[in-house]
C-alpha cells in the first residue's frame, strides 16, 4: 500500500499547495480517495492515476477546501469513461451537495449537452454516483478494507460533525484526522497507526499571534499538540499536513493573510520551526507534507 498527498493546503488559494486530498492506492490496485479539495484531480493525474479509477471516496467534513473539487472529479471520471457509479461516503449533508451540483443542478446543462453523445449515455452512470451518508462508527467493511470514523472537534455540531477516518487495509492501519483540535477520539483513532496523517494548520508563533488579535485558531492542532498525539498513540510514522499558508512567499497571499498571521514572517523557514516543536514531543518518522509526497508503506 502505498499513500499519495494530492493536497496540502489550507483553504486560501496557495499557488504552490492543492486543497486537502489524500489517495490510498493498495497493493492490488484498488484506489480510495479521503476528500476531495481544489485541484485533488488534477494532482491525481500528475501523479499517473486516472481519476475513472478511483471508485471510492470518502469525506471527513464539508468545508469546502476538502470538497470543492468533488463535482469536477465525477465529471472528469464520465468524460474519462469510467465505467459504473462512483461510491461517495460523506457525512450529513453529502447528498445535498451533490443533488445541487449534478443532474437539475449547478451543472445540468453540461450533462445534459454531454449525454447527447453515445459515448457518454453509455456509460451514464458514472455521473450518478451511490452516496451513502454515515455517523460515527465502522463506515465501510470489506474483504479488502475497513474504515471506522471517529468524531472531532472542528465546527460547532449545530452546524456539521466533522469526522478522522482510522482506515485498515493489508495488515496496515492509516489514520487521517481530517481537520480537529486535540480530543479524546483523535487518540483513539490514532493508537498504534502505522501512518498517521494529521493537520497542523499553524506553527506555534502564528497560533500565539492569532490569539492575541483575536482571530483565534478555528479549531485545529498545534505543532507541540500534534507531537503529544503522535506520541500518545503510538505511531509508527507521522505526515503533518494541512498547512495555512505560513510557508508561503505569494504577495497575494500575504495581502490576504494581514488580519490573520504576522506576514513579515511567512516563508518556507515556518516548517522548520514546526518540524522543531513537533520533534520535541514525538520520536517516530516524521514527515511534513507537500503535494504529490508519496508515502510507501
Amino acid at each position: 500500500m502505498y499513500v499519495t498527498m494530492l493536497g496540502t493546503a489550507a483553504a486560501l488559494p496557495d499557488p504552490d499547495r492543492r486543497h486537502t486530498a489524500i489517495l490510498l492506492t493498495l497493493d492490488g490496485g484498488r484506489r480510495i480517495l479521503l476528500d476531495c479539495g481544489h485541484g485533488a484531480t488534477i494532482n491525481m493525474v500528475r501523479s499517473n492515476v486516472n481519476p475513472a479509477d478511483v471508485p471510492l471516496v470518502f469525506l471527513t467534513h464539508l468545508h469546502h477546501d476538502h470538497i470543492s473539487d468533488l463535482p469536477f472529479f465525477l465529471l472528469e471520471s464520465w468524460i474519462l469513461n469510467r465505467v459504473g457509479s462512483p461510491t461517495i461516503v460523506g457525512p450529513k449533508g453529502t447528498a445535498h451537495f451533490l443533488k445541487c451540483v449534478l443532474e437539475g443542478g449547478a451543472f445540468d446543462v453540461d450533462i445534459r449537452a454531454r449525454a447527447k453523445y453515445p459515448a457518454r449515455q453509455s456509460n451514464i452512470e458514472a455521473i450518478r454516483p451511490i452516496v451513502r451518508e454515515y455517523e460515527a462508527g465502522v463506515i465501510h467493511d470489506d474483504s479488502d478494507l475497513r474504515v471506522t470514523a471517529f468524531e472531532v472537534d472542528h465546527i460547532p455540531t449545530e452546524i456539521a460533525r466533522c469526522y478522522g477516518f482510522r482506515i485498515e487495509a493489508e495488515g496496515k492501519v492509516v489514520a487521517f484526522s481530517g481537520d480537529t483540535r486535540p480530543c479524546e477520539n483523535i487518540h483513539e483513532l490514532a493508537r498504534g497507526a502505522d501512518l498517521l496523517i494529521h493537520e497542523c494548520t499553524f506553527p506555534e508563533a502564528m497560533i500565539q499571534h492569532r490569539l492575541k488579535s483575536g482571530v483565534g485558531t478555528a479549531a485545529h492542532t498545534s505543532p507541540t499538540e500534534l507531537g503529544q498525539i503522535a506520541e500518545r498513540a503510538g505511531a509508527k510514522s507521522l505526515v503533518a499536513t494541512h498547512f495555512g499558508h505560513f510557508d508561503s512567499l505569494s504577495p497575494v497571499l500575504k495581502r490576504a493573510a494581514g488580519n490573520h498571521l504576522p506576514v513579515d514572517a511567512m516563508g518556507p523557514e515556518q516548517l522548520d520551526f514546526m518540524a522543531r516543536d513537533i520533534r520535541a514531543h514525538y520520536k517516530g518518522n516524521l514527515r511534513l507534507a507537500q503535494d504529490l509526497m508519496r508515502i510507501d508503506l
